[in-house]
């Protein structure tokens, strides 16, 4: 069997971007993933200006002064100033740009103002630095500097960042375009009556969540009973202006599944088994020309498999870069016996660990529900309370 880091590395190697691109605004932007680097075209501030609400002044004059200056001018912010008159201080409020001759601003609720328009006077405090409480120009963003790289997942703050350099529209990754279906004579739509050995279809709304999460569109082209005429036909329909093919159920080797031998007759297929549980096999390939995952079926190996082996193969055709999850190192609060795959098991934060749902069976799809993230046991380790463990929170899969 593949490790899990083999079968990751398999998948990335035979594919490439393959969203197309397109021009939008920051508003417009979440979750897309950037198709250029960006260099800022301006600095950030533009200019220098005030940190605080108070009285913008040259230190050497105040100095000279006994830190007591008439008030020359008022600034609010979005107003130019005008050179700062030798010997006085300016009026000045957070964010108004800091006037030519000054150098420092000092906190309106140490400053005592006495008189009124154009005989007002200010006492400034005498201990506050040269430089103190003004933003520099370029101190947050410089003009020129490379913001963000090409292959950047966008979320909210990337977006106002955007927006800070005043960029009207930036080049994106279209949404990768995912067509899924599953297969089974076994399955149910929810809303619909079970029968003898049926089960509703959990798979397709499992999928079309964590796809919407990706900030990408599925192509939900429903459910196709065990026949591989019917087979054969939903997989020429999904390869029709579809960037990824994604099914679920039918890839094992069983007598009744049927997706593999359809797929290698469309197009070509590698099997694999793969040392992860829940799940194992896993089919790679293409289908007219369109690449093709075959997921396990039950519920919570989709879900496992998906957050391990299909998020990573997804972001790479999406053009997206460094969006590898990083666990964190957590004490278990349980036991459990070694096993001969690497194990996902659904598990939540617990004080000063982790704990994992009771049943760890590949088809309680509610141990997802009840965990916060997923914990990974190595193959051939037992886990003794205090044993130090990855963890990977769902907020960083999804």
């Amino acid at each position: 069997m593949l490790t899990v880091d083999e079968a990751v590395a398999r998948l990335l190697s035979r594919v490439e971007p393959r969203a197309g691109i397109e021009r939008r605004g920051p508003a417009e932007a979440f979750n897309r993933v950037l198709a250029e680097a960006l260099v800022a075209p301006v600095a950030v501030p533009p200019a220098d200006n005030s940190a605080m609400d108070g009285y913008a002044y040259r230190r050497a004059d105040a100095a000279a002064a006994g830190f007591v200056l008439p008030v020359s001018q008022r600034i609010p912010a979005g107003a130019a100033p005008a050179p700062l008159a030798p010997g006085s201080a300016a009026r000045i409020f957070t964010g108004a740009e800091i006037p030519p001759g000054a150098d420092t601003v000092a906190m309106q609720e140490d400053c005592v103002v006495a008189g009124e328009g154009a005989h007002a006077t200010v006492t400034l405090p005498a201990g506050v630095p040269p430089g103190d409480n003004i933003r520099r120009r370029g101190e947050d963003i410089a003009l020129g500097e490379t913001v963000l790289a090409m292959g950047t997942r966008l979320r909210p703050q990337e977006m106002g960042l955007l927006a800070s350099l005043g960029i009207g529209e930036v080049s994106l990754y279209r949404p990768l375009r995912v067509a899924v279906f599953s297969t089974g004579d076994e399955l149910v739509e929810p809303g619909g009556v079970l029968g003898p050995g049926q089960i509703f279809n959990s798979n397709r709304a499992t999928l079309a969540g964590l796809l919407a999460a990706w900030g990408m569109t599925m192509v939900d082209l429903g459910m196709v009973r065990d026949r591989p005429e019917l087979i054969a036909d939903r997989l020429r329909e999904a390869a029709t202006g579809a960037d990824l093919i994604v099914t679920s159920g039918g890839v094992s080797v069983g007598e009744e599944d049927h997706v593999k031998a359809v797929v290698s007759r469309l197009g070509s297929l590698d099997f694999w088994k793969i040392a992860i549980k829940p799940g194992k096999p896993l089919a790679f390939g293409e289908v007219l020309g369109v690449p093709f995952v075959g997921l396990p079926g039950n519920p919570a190996s989709v879900f496992v498999t998906a957050l391990v082996l299909l998020r990573p193969l997804l972001f790479r055709l999406q053009g997206c870069t460094g969006a590898s999850p990083v666990p964190v190192a957590v004490p278990a609060l349980f036991s459990r016996r070694a096993g001969n795959r690497q194990e996902y098991l659904r598990a939540r934060l617990a004080g000063e660990g982790i704990e994992i749902f009771p049943n760890q069976g590949s088809g309680v799809l509610s141990s997802a529900c009840w965990g916060d993230g997923l914990a990974v046991q190595p193959p051939g380790q037992a886990v003794q309370p205090g044993d130090k463990l990855d963890f990977y929170h769902f907020r960083s899969l999804l």
